[in-house]
């Protein structure tokens, strides 16, 4: 190969290269949970993130599963389904692209309480708590800012299942 064929050929793998961090980083600044950082922290939780492409009817992770990894949905659909008493399972979440799940797995080793399976052919990225906890040592800027995102959402969480719930019990009254 010529010298100018070889340079091309190289100049067209870094283009491709730019392309796809450019793409990933359109990606993160998509999703909720990253919207608040800057671009500068968000190219450094872009460094630790992985990517997994799951087939349909592939489970992400199972219930009673350790939790490790929060999931980024970048395309493809993934249903979170928790089993039932009777052996049944029931569909709690239809979830597709800029959706992500398994977030409390960030903040503890407890098992998954739901499974999280791929219903059509899905690309995830994960974020590991290793991962996070890595970041709390080097980049306590970008960590800090993740556990405040993490714990507004699962405070409005709560608040949306407390209405739920109250809302049963005044139904329950009522009868």
């Amino acid at each position: 190969m010529n010298i100018k064929a070889n340079k091309i050929l190289w100049e067209d793998i870094f283009k491709k290269l730019k392309s796809e961090k450019r793409t990933k980083m359109d990606f993160l600044r998509s999703i909720p949970f990253f919207q608040r950082l800057k671009s500068h922290q968000l190219e450094e939780v872009s460094n630790v993130l992985h990517e997994r492409i799951y087939e349909p009817g592939e489970y992400i992770f199972e219930a009673q599963q350790p939790g490790a990894s929060l999931f980024l949905i970048q395309e493809g659909t993934v249903s979170i389904e928790a089993p039932l008493e009777d052996e049944k399972i029931v569909q709690l979440a239809l979830l597709k692209d800029r959706s992500f799940f398994g977030e409390l797995a960030l903040l503890d080793e407890t098992p998954r309480s739901a499974s999280a399976k791929a219903v059509v052919r899905t690309r995830v990225w994960a974020l590991f708590r290793n991962d996070l906890q890595k970041l709390c040592h080097s980049r306590p800027d970008i960590a800090c800012e993740i556990y405040k995102i993490l714990a507004n959402m699962v405070g409005e969480r709560l608040k949306s299942t407390n209405k739920l719930l109250n809302g049963q019990e005044a139904v329950k009254a009522a009868s």
